[in-house]
């Protein structure tokens, strides 16, 4: 069965940085966009940023572009999200999600991994 597995978040101090990792196993990696969303407590999870199929093409939301790029490894089926320049509203919990289709729309998504929990905090 397919599994996203999250790794690299934790605590960070406000302007440092974080990368993110989304190891896939159970499908055929080369043929899913994979996106990465964020869970704030008390909000709706919404879109961070998309890569697709062999990662030539990105789409990011506007409050995460210019600090942070998504990036993929399909020989190792890993999925990147390097953050910089972090804020604390950047604190969520964020999910990688696979779809075969390049969307930004959280709902259209088939395949979740359990999260990784990030704390922007001095």
């Amino acid at each position: 069965h397919v599994q996203l597995v999250e790794s690299g978040g934790g605590l960070v101090q406000p302007g440092g940085s974080l990368r993110l990792s989304c190891a896939a196993s159970g499908l055929t990696f080369s043929r899913y966009v994979i996106g990465w969303f964020r869970q704030a407590p008390g909000k709706e999870r919404e879109f961070v940023a998309a890569i697709s199929w062999i990662g030539d093409s990105t789409n990011y939301a506007d409050s995460v572009k210019d600090r942070f790029t998504i990036s993929r490894d399909n020989a190792k089926v890993t999925v990147y999200l390097q953050m910089n320049s972090l804020k604390p509203e950047d604190t969520a919990v964020y999910y990688c999600a696979a779809q075969r289709r390049f969307t930004v729309l959280t709902t259209d998504y088939a395949y979740w991994g359990q999260g990784t929990q990030v704390t922007v905090s001095s």
